[in-house]
C-alpha cells in the first residue's frame, strides 16, 4: 500500500512540475527567421565506376520565414516561403568530359506541422509537411539527366532543437525532396522566433 501511495505521489509531482515548466513554452502566434547552408545532391543510387572522385554536390544558401500557428505548447502549424540556392565550381580538369552537378535555385512554398517536446532550455522537435518549389532544377548523373525550369512538388522534413528559456533559438537539419527532379536538399539553419502575441 504504501509503494502505491510513492508511487501515486510522485507521479502527482512530476505533472506538476511539467505544467509549470510548459509555461516556459511559447504558444500563440510568431514570425521565424531562419539562414543556413544548403546542399543539394542526387539521392538516386548511382554506380560511377571509376569516377568516385566526381563531386556531383551543389552547396548554397539557404533563408526562410514562417509565420507559426502555435495551437499547443508540443504542436504547431507553420506556412513558410523561403529559397534554396546551390550552384557548383566548374572543374577545369574535366575539358571536354561532362561535369556531372545537382543544383536547386528555387522559392518555396509550403506548410508544416511540427511535435516538439514542451520543455525550456533545449526542446527537441520534429516537422514534416508539404509543399512546392519554383524555380530551376538541375540533376545531371550517369544515370539521370533533368534540367528544368518548373514548379515542383518538395516534401520537408525538419529535425532540430529549440534553445532557450522560452525557445527562441532554433538549431536544425532539413532535408527538402524533389521527387520529379531526383534530388534533395540537406540543410544546416539557425533560427529565431518573434513573438507577434
Amino acid at each position: 500500500m504504501n509503494l502505491a501511495l510513492h508511487h501515486s505521489l510522485f507521479i502527482i509531482i512530476i505533472a506538476l512540475f511539467f505544467s509549470n515548466q510548459t509555461k516556459a513554452q511559447t504558444e500563440g502566434n510568431s514570425i521565424k527567421g531562419s539562414i543556413g547552408f544548403a546542399s543539394s545532391s542526387s539521392y538516386y543510387i548511382e554506380n560511377y565506376g571509376n569516377q568516385d572522385d566526381i563531386d556531383v554536390m551543389g552547396g548554397g544558401l539557404y533563408l526562410q520565414g514562417e509565420y507559426i500557428i502555435g495551437l499547443k505548447s508540443w504542436f504547431s502549424i507553420r506556412p513558410y516561403a523561403g529559397g534554396i540556392f546551390t550552384s557548383v565550381d566548374k572543374n577545369q580538369n574535366l575539358q571536354g568530359q561532362p561535369q556531372y552537378k545537382v543544383t536547386t535555385n528555387a522559392f518555396l512554398l509550403g506548410t508544416k506541422v511540427r511535435f516538439c517536446a514542451p520543455i525550456p532550455w533545449v526542446a527537441p522537435f520534429i516537422e514534416g509537411g508539404i509543399g512546392t518549389s519554383i524555380g530551376k532544377f538541375e540533376t545531371f548523373t550517369p544515370n539521370i539527366n533533368f534540367n528544368k525550369s518548373d514548379v515542383l512538388l518538395h516534401i520537408p522534413f525538419n529535425i532540430g532543437l529549440a534553445i532557450g528559456r522560452r525557445n527562441n533559438f532554433e538549431i536544425g537539419i532539413s532535408g527538402y525532396f524533389h521527387p520529379a527532379a531526383k534530388q534533395s536538399s540537406g540543410i544546416f539553419a539557425v533560427g529565431y522566433n518573434f513573438p507577434l502575441d
